[in-house]
């Protein structure tokens, strides 16, 4: 009776390892590499990130491994296109932010979040007002006095239908002022251009622009976060000077619309892992980028708030009509 009941026993457990391991095993895709598509050239900010994404989870030995790739161009809508109509086999990850809803907004592509499956969000960027050396104004009042007073004068330099404009027609609105934008296709590009003095204002983040603040290249007049930063712990934030406005860049992760849920879970978790690990968050806190994960579902209800927060901007500032 003993040796029936222990028999039971060990059957039971090796049953549960093996549904536990079963669980547990990896989706089948069919590529030994995915593709993380960044849709802006090499050295911006996004991806710096992600090639730090990609180093740490590459180095958890995980299958299929990722190769971030750099497909620039159109503000960040030609990667977006290619992405969007990747086959949805889970060899194809799409990193995403804000810039998604306003190119959409902006009438420069036909689909947003609701255009891919939501996979993780990742990280959050506050954006920085910044300045070039010599303008005539040293802070954010002085700078919100000029623009009232020489409405449409001061260059602001922009990704026309990206966050990195629509954070300055939000801040146009609340000010009563208004702004001379000129395009360039990234971060690299709006930085040259500030550096120069082809433009006044750009927008910068710590990753981007705290050598150059500390050198005196470059004025950071506030900060669009909750608080101020660490790392520039002197500058004020937004509503410290009188703009009730958060502004981050808020980074995540989406795949081609039907890729299955298990692969969806599968990448995941993968992400999730990698967002806990104590030199990649390290790396992050450097940089002033916050790491908060949401999962796909977690990140689909947030997609879809953010939406309609940016649709009822859109709509107020005249850039979108329903």
């Amino acid at each position: 009776m003993n040796k029936l009941f222990s028999t039971l026993v060990l059957s039971a457990a090796a049953l549960a390892v093996s549904g536990a391991m079963a669980a547990q095993a990896a989706p089948e895709i069919p590529c030994s590499t995915a593709r993380l598509i960044v849709p802006w050239k090499a050295g911006g900010g996004t991806h710096v990130i992600f090639s730090i994404f990609e180093k740490t989870i590459n180095a958890m030995d995980v299958t299929p491994r990722i190769k971030v790739v750099t497909i620039p161009g159109q503000g960040g809508n030609k990667g977006a296109k290619e992405a969007a109509r990747a086959k949805p086999d889970g060899c194809t990850l799409f990193a995403i932010h804000q810039s998604a809803v306003t190119s959409f907004l902006n009438g420069r592509i036909d689909f947003q979040y609701d255009g891919f499956d939501t996979v993780a969000n990742l990280t959050s960027t506050p954006d920085i007002v910044g300045a070039r050396a010599g303008t005539p104004f040293e802070n954010f009042g002085e700078f919100a006095a000029y623009a009232k007073a020489h409405p449409g004068e001061i260059k602001v330099g922009a990704t026309f239908g990206s966050t990195s404009q629509f954070i300055w027609l939000i801040m146009a609105d609340k000010l009563g002022v208004e702004f001379s934008y000129v395009p360039y296709d990234g971060t690299r590009e709006r930085m040259t251009a500030l550096l120069s003095g082809a433009i006044d204002m750009g927008v910068l983040n710590v990753a981007s622009g705290r050598k150059y603040m500390e050198g005196g290249d470059l004025q950071g007049f506030a900060i669009a976060a909750e608080e101020r930063s660490e790392f520039l712990p002197e500058m004020p934030t937004l509503r410290e000077v009188g703009v009730d406005m958060v502004f981050a860049l808020e980074r995540g992760i989406v795949a081609p619309k039907g890729t299955p849920r298990d692969v969806i879970d599968h990448w995941s978790a993968i992400f999730k892992q990698a967002a806990e690990n104590p030199d990649l968050l390290a790396q992050m806190d450097a940089k002033g980028t916050g790491v908060s994960y949401q999962d796909p579902d977690e990140y689909r209800v947030w997609a879809d708030a953010l939406y309609a927060d940016f649709e009822t901007v859109a709509i107020k500032i005249g850039m979108y009509k329903k």
